[in-house]
C-alpha cells in the first residue's frame, strides 16, 4: 500500500483515536515518523510508543495516546508543510504555536526537533506540523 503523505497518514490516525478516545493506534513504521512521536513523547504529548512487527513482518509503530481527566492531551494536531507545498523557515521566523504553549515540529539539517530546540540551537528547517 503507498501513500500519497505518510505523514499526514500518521497525524490523521493519532486524530482519529483520540475523537474516538482510544488509548493506542497502529502506524506503519518508518524512521521519520519514529523520529516525530519523538519529539511528541519527550514534549509529553503521547506517552509511549513501540515497535511491532506482525504476521507478514512489516513493522508497525504502536502509539500510546496520553488523556489529561478524559480529555486528549493534544488539543489539535495539523500538517503544515505538504507534498505540494513545502513550508521553510528560518531560526528567527519559526512561528510560536499559541504564544508558546504549543508545538512546532521541524525538520532540520541536524534532524526532527521541536521548535525551541531549533530556535536555540539556531537551525532553520521545514515546518513539518504544530500540535497544541
Amino acid at each position: 500500500m503507498s501513500f500519497i503523505d505518510p505523514i499526514s497518514d500518521m497525524i490523521t490516525r493519532i486524530r482519529n483515536a483520540q475523537m474516538r478516545a482510544l488509548n493506542t493506534v497502529t502506524i506503519p513504521s518508518s524512521k521519520f515518523r519514529a523520529s516525530i512521536l519523538d519529539v511528541l513523547k519527550k514534549e509529553g504529548y503521547i506517552s509511549n510508543y513501540k515497535f511491532l512487527s506482525d504476521t507478514k513482518n512489516k513493522k508497525s509503530l504502536f502509539v500510546d495516546l496520553k488523556y489529561s481527566g478524559g480529555l486528549p492531551v493534544i488539543k489539535e494536531i495539523k500538517r503544515i508543510s505538504k507534498p505540494g507545498r513545502r513550508i521553510y523557515a528560518r531560526a528567527t521566523s519559526i512561528p510560536k504555536i499559541q504564544n508558546g504553549l504549543g508545538l512546532a515540529i521541524v525538520s532540520t539539517s541536524k534532524g526532527i526537533m521541536s521548535d525551541s530546540e531549533a530556535r536555540n540551537q539556531n537551525i532553520g528547517g521545514e515546518i513539518i506540523c504544530r500540535v497544541f
